[in-house]
């Protein structure tokens, strides 16, 4: 969508004109909120027709400039969230990232700045899993060199909590009430099982398009479908492009919290707009944050945005992600574009982390 004059104020936030209007940003923040809203409920909001936002959505979708997936819930208590360091040989860092992309529990794939060449975000269904099975895995990956691994001991923070903050809040309350899920009893049957892989592959898939797949009746799908979302089983998240929604720069600090602020810091950091990850960890550092950046300039304002939040913070390495091949499952080009997805690995996994 092209405009005839351009808001100053678009060029000083950094969005993208010729990508997303204010119309465009609007509806993925309604879909962040509401992800399997009914055009119908979206347009009364909005006050637009539902096939207008119905042809926006496929055009933003198509485009890889927003996209929905969810992922199946995994038992807090047992899942296993690593953040890992790669180094590799010369020259490789590239063609390791690509074999990455490929295992399904290496949920992102990050090429930082620093002493580092790649930095993943891992889910495995335990630590022994993550030890025996996925570390081997990406250390046996020809040009990787080393590996180190922190692993996280608390969720703070996570990426499918990051809003656009385009609504209005009276509007951005309509789509939350209407996110509001009824919770059923009871256990899932396969069946119901069936639709998950469909919904990992697209959050808005309709029960009309799950029903032709699998060779059942929309019906039977739809009676299926209020099962799986109204037992807790599955979270759904909208994410976007972040260089057309004017974020283009991701950074991330390891830091030091004294012992026992942990709590207090996760509720100072989350106060912080630009925050999309938090998270308690093992090792020197026991703290990460992860931000998303109007330019690289911002580090600085946010690394004293976060000392004045969390008194006593140590930063001790700052990392700018100079790309990201891959992102909670999806593919991600140069642009920071959708340009596919990995399907999910063994057993569930957490909703989101970065």
């Amino acid at each position: 969508m092209h405009f005839k004059t351009e808001d100053p104020r678009r060029r000083a936030s950094g969005v993208n004109p010729g990508l997303l209007s204010e119309a465009d940003l609007e509806l993925i923040n309604a879909l962040q909120i509401a992800p399997r809203v009914t055009w119908q409920d979206a347009g009364e909001i909005l006050g637009t027709r539902p096939a207008t936002l119905a042809a926006r959505w496929e055009r933003i979708r198509s485009e890889g400039l927003a996209w929905i997936v969810a992922y199946e819930l995994g038992d807090p208590t047992e899942m296993n969230l690593a953040f890992v360091d790669v180094d590799c040989a010369p020259g490789q860092v590239m063609s390791v990232a690509e074999e990455l992309n490929a295992i399904p529990e290496v949920q992102t794939v990050e090429l930082p700045s620093g002493h580092h060449d790649c930095v993943l975000t891992v889910f495995s269904a335990t630590a022994v899993d993550y030890a025996g099975r996925i570390a081997p895995a990406i250390l046996a990956l020809p040009g990787v060199e080393r590996i180190q691994t922190s692993l996280g001991t608390r969720l703070h923070q996570a990426g499918h909590a990051w809003r656009i903050s385009a609504l209005d809040p009276r509007k951005a309350s309509a789509f939350a009430a209407l996110n509001a899920q009824h919770r059923t009893e009871g256990p899932i049957t396969s069946a119901c099982r069936d639709l998950l892989p469909l919904l990992a592959r697209d959050g808005r898939v309709t029960p009309a398009q799950m029903a032709k797949e699998l060779g059942r009746t929309p019906s039977t799908v739809q009676r299926q479908l209020a099962r799986v979302l109204g037992s807790g089983l599955v979270s759904f998240r909208c994410d976007v492009a972040q260089r057309a929604v004017g974020f283009p720069v991701t950074c991330t600090w390891y830091a030091r919290v004294p012992p026992g602020q942990h709590a207090a810091a996760a509720a100072a950091v989350r106060s912080l707009r630009t925050v999309r990850l938090a998270a308690s960890i093992t090792g020197q550092a026991n703290f990460i944050v992860t931000m998303w950046l109007r330019s690289v300039a911002d580090v600085m304002n946010a690394e004293l945005a976060l000392q004045e939040k969390v008194p006593g913070i140590e930063l001790l390495e700052s990392l700018v992600i100079l790309r990201m091949t891959k992102r909670m499952g999806v593919l991600i080009g140069p642009d920071s574009r959708a340009t596919g997805r990995v399907d999910l690995g063994r057993g569930a996994l957490p909703a989101s982390v970065d």
